[in-house]
């Protein structure tokens, strides 16, 4: 990231959490109820809340029905992985090394946890 564009952190921090908002309603169809970001070194935390329908709620209260919910969120997540880290490098200037992703069926938060190939921390204003 060239140095006339440097953000602070809490730039870089909203900035990823509207992304991830935006590729949510794009991609899956709805957004997240509060999204937090956290920008640590070479590593991005994305806190979502609200996150489960109506549907998975009933889906998630089986044993089945947790498995089922947890590999479906994660199967479309791995489809336009590809969309979410252009997304995150465009923002950071650094590379997507890993992306790992869970949702609690019992609280219906995700996290979503980036490591980059830069601290993407040199950036910051």
């Amino acid at each position: 990231m060239p140095a006339m564009v440097r953000r602070t952190r809490g730039q870089i921090e909203a900035a990823i959490s509207k992304a991830v908002v935006q590729f949510e309603v794009e991609q899956m169809g709805r957004g997240p109820a509060d999204v937090r970001t956290y920008v640590i070194g070479d590593a991005i935390f994305v806190r979502l809340k609200g996150m489960l329908m109506p549907a998975e709620r009933q889906l998630a209260a089986t044993e089945e029905g947790r498995t089922l919910l947890k590999d479906l969120r994660r199967e479309l997540v791995q489809a336009s992985r590809s969309i979410l880290e252009a997304m995150i490098e465009e923002i950071t200037g650094s590379r997507v090394v890993n992306l790992f992703t869970d949702i609690s069926t019992k609280t219906g938060e995700r996290i979503i946890v980036l490591t980059m190939a830069d601290d993407v921390s040199k950036w910051l204003a």
